[in-house]
């Protein structure tokens, strides 16, 4: 089964390749060079296992996913193929792991940004093929602006997953039927109104019912940082990403600079 999929993942993965053209560059971004070893298998299309026995999470992705042996999970579109295509990158191949943030999940995973031999960033890679999107956490924002390049790029020219309707930008007035999914959601700021120990970000005229940003108002020093300033988003166009939880309607915690992008239009 494997091997089909591989079979049948490399043959699109030869087309998204033409697309792609040249390798990504290497981040810009402050990393930290960590072990070098080798690859011994692909978990999935975001996680491998060294031949030490660690086993490393590609910080920064979510690639589509595998069901591993979760009941009732189906796989998401592209999934065989974004394994296929790691695997291929991958598969008995020196590393280096980057770190920029914090070095462990929950699950005793490291967390890195993974080089090969040859100078091949795979996060990158995996962006610019359209087999990822950036997902980024408070405690590992490094690199994100350079991976936002290559996901931009394979979104513009509709590579890999873009392609699909599974992974399409939503807008703000259809996530009801996206609650406990992660998405990339694009719109304009009605209104935000700082209540309490939250600035709320509406994106309708109804609070109760529309879609709302939500971000700790002891945060909002952090995103000023950055040049978000959030009281001042009203009337802009925004690009958010995240879970979408119900509170009141849909909604989307803001916990970090890295989760939102101000548009030109």
């Amino acid at each position: 089964m494997r091997f089909l999929a591989l079979c049948m993942a490399m043959s699109a993965v030869v087309w998204i390749g033409v697309a792609a053209a040249a390798e990504p560059p290497l981040p810009a971004a402050d990393l930290r060079a960590g072990e070098r070893a080798r690859v011994a298998a692909v978990v999935d299309s975001d996680t491998v296992v060294l031949t030490t026995g660690r086993q490393v999470r590609l910080v920064g992705l979510q690639a589509p996913k595998l069901p591993l042996g979760r009941v009732g999970f189906t796989a998401w579109p592209l999934a065989e193929e974004a394994w296929a295509a790691l695997n291929d990158m991958l598969a008995g191949r020196q590393i280096t792991l980057y770190c920029g943030g914090r070095r462990r999940d929950r699950y005793r995973r490291y967390l890195a940004h993974v080089v090969r031999d040859d100078g091949l960033w795979v996060q990158g890679a995996l962006l610019r093929l359209g087999l990822a999107r950036v997902y980024s956490f408070a405690d590992n924002q490094t690199a994100v602006a350079d991976m936002l390049v290559e996901e931009r790029a394979a979104r513009r020219a509709g590579r890999g997953i873009w392609a699909l309707p599974f992974y399409r930008i939503r807008n703000p007035g259809e996530l009801t039927g996206d609650i406990d999914s992660f998405q990339v959601v694009e719109g304009r700021v009605v209104a935000v109104a700082a209540v309490g120990r939250r600035v709320y970000l509406n994106f309708g005229l109804d609070w109760r019912t529309d879609f709302t940003a939500v971000v700790a108002a002891k945060k909002a020093p952090a995103f000023a940082a950055t040049g978000i300033e959030l009281a001042r988003l009203a009337g802009r166009a925004v690009r958010l990403r995240g879970w979408i939880r119900r509170r009141n309607g849909p909604a989307l915690t803001l916990t970090h600079p890295a989760q939102i992008e101000l548009l030109a239009y």
